[in-house]
């Protein structure tokens, strides 16, 4: 029997529309629950499950108490190397990308990312694996999966994989925001994006013989204002290998789901062209507008933080009502919200906005 995110997925239309939420708000488990979430993490979150399955969120493997953070939204870890701020019941990762490894441009196009090809213990590129090899990629991945399912998944099952850097992300995270736009557009640059898409051949052919069903490929390739790079930088560097790497996943039988920050609305039809089943991205994105254009194709991440922050009851059912409406356009979409529930949003709301989707939230 398929399950809900399976069929979403696949733009099947399950009649309770399903939820992919990105959650980190601890204190919003304590308040639905009644258990001190930093008490008793295991004994919390398995009692929110059971209130709101739809949810699916994992459990912790002990009850061990977990130390209340100590860090707001202008807090500076511990390691005054790298600026942090709060993130769910710990901390985030640093947004300080490249400074540490590279100081100037012609430090970027003297690095070669194949030479490099094992990145182990450098954080601020986040898939900080290493690549040198398609056997050394999948002995590290294969380990995730039941052994029983040896290189095949549960058919009508929701099981996959997910990848940061899916190619954007590569030279972004590696070289930092200012070193990545004051070299992008010199042709000294072009040697680096094709080997990062040599590394990602590796990682996306390993992908192709894993048990899943689903690869989800993240890439931020807008802001909230749209675009980053212009289309035709995208369609050389980027939406190629798109299309080649999703075709290897393709031939093997599994599928891509999207995702990225921002307004997707520029590049909506260039990454379903390339062969995504749909996208996962923020509420600056016109997901009815997809929903029109793609029929029952994957959509999620519509519902909008910023009005779970003001906490106004018919605010939020009125977001509420205009995802279900959304979600009546496309048998593939789910409730999310986009911008994400961090830890900082009102409970309260929190607990409303599952309210009523759990009242109203049906095909």
């Amino acid at each position: 029997m398929a399950d809900a995110r399976y069929e979403s997925y696949m733009g099947l239309g399950p009649r309770r529309i399903a939820h992919w939420e990105h959650w980190s708000c601890p204190d919003a488990e304590t308040y639905i629950t009644g258990i001190d979430y930093y008490q008793h993490p295991k004994l919390c979150r398995e009692k929110l499950n059971k209130l709101y399955p739809e949810l699916g969120l994992p459990i912790p493997k002990t009850d061990d108490p977990i130390p209340h953070p100590t860090l707001d939204l202008t807090g500076q870890s511990s390691n005054c190397e790298r600026h942090t701020v709060r993130w769910g019941d710990g901390e985030s990762g640093t947004w300080q990308h490249g400074e540490a490894y590279f100081n100037s441009p012609e430090e970027v196009y003297a690095f070669s990312p194949l030479e490099k090809a094992d990145f182990t213990g450098w954080r601020h590129v986040v898939e900080n694996w290493d690549f040198s090899s398609e056997d050394v990629i999948y002995q590290k991945l294969i380990g995730r999966f039941p052994a029983e399912w040896g290189n095949r998944a549960p058919e009508h099952s929701s099981a996959g994989i997910g990848f940061y850097n899916t190619m954007f992300m590569w030279p972004l995270l590696t070289f930092g925001w200012e070193l990545f736009m004051e070299c992008c557009l010199d042709p000294r640059f072009d040697r680096i994006m094709d080997e990062f898409a040599e590394i990602n051949r590796r990682v996306f052919r390993v992908f192709a013989r894993l048990p899943v069903n689903f690869v989800v490929c993240h890439d931020d390739i807008v802001i909230t204002r749209g675009p980053v790079c212009s289309p035709s930088w995208m369609h050389k560097f980027i939406f190629p290998r798109y299309e080649e790497f999703w075709g290897m996943l393709k031939d093997a039988n599994k599928r891509v789901i999207f995702m990225s920050d921002g307004c997707m609305d520029a590049y909506v039809d260039d990454v379903m062209a390339c062969g995504a089943l749909g996208i996962i991205s923020e509420p600056y994105t016109d997901y009815k507008a997809i929903a029109q254009r793609y029929e029952n194709c994957f959509i999620a991440g519509e519902g909008d933080n910023r009005i779970l922050m003001r906490n106004q009851p018919a605010e939020v059912r009125a977001m509420v009502e205009s995802m279900v409406e959304t979600g009546k356009m496309s048998g593939g979409y789910m409730m999310c919200i986009g911008n994400h529930i961090p830890w900082n949003v009102p409970p309260e709301a929190i607990k409303r906005y599952l309210d009523y989707s759990a009242e109203i939230a049906y095909r």
